[in-house]
């Protein structure tokens, strides 16, 4: 009679084992945010072949995995977007001296002589000074490089990347003189009429055409360090703003390879070869990789003063900015980009740049398309030219712009115009969403530090009190959303990731603590724990 009993206990053991449905991992006893359309939250989640196949709010009974996780109550969010970043120039800049903090001009030189001393080159190449956060705050000249590097090609690119500061021995490389013209940006010259070795904007492509390109393992260790650093914060997808066809296809080729598993979304850069290519082309889509948007650079940057305005900056009476790339191009490649299947994300920070885009859009998008076009940065606005985003336009915003800017800004652009500037809230109120970045490696890569500016708009020890412009901070709710599933909307991908739902790709991050109620104070000490992409964890 025993066996019996023991035989059929043993058969309701079998039958009800195997009456469950097998997975590869079950993570449990979690607090998830799932951030679906009613921004639910969870406690458990199964995944199989790469993708959610249970999101639960109990443990998961009918489901076996191969692997488990007890989350110990922690918090798990969707893998974080970074909307407006350049992640191979993150990587980049991993190769050469780092000038990020540097608080004077000698300063950066003693980082350049250390960095030469230590990896002696043909060409000195550093990024990341920013005459803002110096005691002197005016453009820095080449005489003591011209010193110190007779010689030698120096290239120190500023923070933004809008910005070169160079030697005289970069300059004759480059066939820079006194009488050298270039429109679209500014050769700064001294009050005798004698270049000072900073260029804004386009006269920079001068000095890129002659020094030397990264060799093609430089080039994959760039984009492998880059990785390894987004990783550390949670992010699962980068929108690269602004990518050439050989980087783009070398991206495919370590992600086909299994050598790169973050997802990118690759903007194109403007440029003849790359349109001609990539718009006769079509989409180009894979598993980890998006490219169906051209970057187009509309002005250049406020720190560097080069975004164009329509009235004088109002620390530099005459002077406006300027357009890097001209309306009338503006126009025309709108109409092109319009009659193909991409979208068209532009760089516009001034008012003047804004609106010039803003009604190139309107001119060439019909009534009613969902094209979903971006303006990267949205920067400042004047008020009538808001309503212009209800249209379908989408604002791809960088928090931290408005806390790096906001100690000067006003001196830049006066009382008045500053208003319109850093309008996260309204530009949400008026859009039905934005999209958020941080313009990495301008910024840096934290999306912490993202979701604190968003949401406090203080820097990291609590300036100002109460907040910058605190009309247009945002919730939360909203932040969270920015930064997974209105992102992923704006890359035409709202339907396979940006949310913890079932049939979306298993990619989530497991926080060191709650980012919905934590002290906002606390925010920027966040860490991501675990982070996986298609269910596999890479940290």
């Amino acid at each position: 009679m025993k066996i019996h009993i023991l035989s059929f206990l043993f058969l309701v053991l079998f039958f009800s084992c195997n009456s469950k449905e097998e997975v590869d991992l079950i993570v449990y006893n979690a607090n998830i945010y799932t951030v679906d359309d009613s921004f639910s939250t969870a406690n458990a989640i199964a995944i199989k072949d790469g993708e959610f196949v249970a999101v639960s709010e109990d443990n998961l009974e009918n489901y076996m995995a191969k692997e488990e996780i007890d989350a110990k109550g922690k918090t798990i969010v969707p893998g974080l977007f970074d909307a407006h970043c350049h992640f191979y120039g993150l990587g980049l800049t991993q190769q050469v001296v780092n000038l990020r903090g540097t608080t004077s001009y000698d300063d950066i030189l003693q980082k350049v002589a250390n960095f030469h001393k230590e990896k002696p080159s043909n060409v000195i190449q550093g990024r990341g000074w920013d005459q803002n956060d110096w005691e002197e705050k005016e453009f820095p000249t080449k005489d003591k490089l011209d010193k110190l590097f007779p010689d030698t090609p120096v290239v120190l690119e500023r923070v933004d990347g809008h910005a070169y500061l160079v030697n005289q021995k970069a300059l004759d490389l480059a066939g820079i003189n006194n009488e050298t013209n270039v429109e679209g940006g500014e050769i700064v010259k001294d009050n005798s009429g004698n270049i000072t070795g900073v260029l804004v904007d386009n006269p920079m492509g001068l000095i890129d055409a002659v020094i030397p390109k990264p060799t093609r393992a430089t080039q994959i260790q760039a984009l492998k360090d880059a990785q390894e650093l987004c990783f550390d914060y949670g992010l699962t997808t980068v929108n690269d703003a602004g990518l050439n066809k050989e980087t783009i296809e070398l991206i495919d080729s370590l992600q086909q390879a299994g050598e790169l598993d973050i997802r990118v979304y690759a903007m194109i850069s403007n440029n003849k070869e790359n349109l001609d290519y990539y718009l006769s082309k079509g989409i180009v889509k894979t598993d980890k990789l998006n490219v169906r948007s051209v970057k187009v650079y509309g002005d250049g940057a406020l720190g560097s003063r080069g975004a164009a305005l329509r009235e004088p900056y109002s620390d530099k009476p005459g002077h406006f900015g300027a357009m890097i790339t001209p309306v009338d191009t503006i126009e025309s490649l709108a109409k092109r980009i319009a009659a193909s299947d991409y979208q068209m994300n532009t760089h516009a920070i001034g008012d003047s740049a804004n609106i010039a885009v803003l009604r190139a859009y309107a001119k060439a998008l019909p009534d009613g398309a969902d094209r979903r076009w971006k303006i990267e940065h949205a920067q400042v606005i004047s008020e009538p030219d808001f309503q212009y985003f209800s249209s379908g336009i989408i604002p791809s915003i960088q928090p931290t712009h408005a806390t790096s800017d906001m100690y000067w800004a006003e001196d830049r652009l006066g009382e008045e115009r500053v208003k319109g500037a850093y309008a996260f809230k309204t530009l949400l109120n008026n859009a039905g969403m934005v999209v958020l970045g941080t313009d990495f490696p301008v910024e840096k890569v934290s999306p912490f530090l993202t979701f604190y500016a968003a949401v406090a708009r203080q820097d990291l020890e609590a300036y100002p009190d109460g907040g910058y412009q605190m009309k247009d901070a945002l919730s939360r709710e909203e932040t969270l959303k920015g930064m997974t599933i209105w992102a992923a909307y704006s890359n035409f991908e709202e339907n396979e990731k940006g949310s913890i739902e079932v049939g979306k790709k298993a990619d989530f991050v497991i926080l060191s603590d709650n980012i919905m109620e934590v002290p906002a104070s606390q925010i920027p000490n966040l860490k991501a724990e675990q982070v996986f992409v298609g269910g596999e964890k890479v940290k």
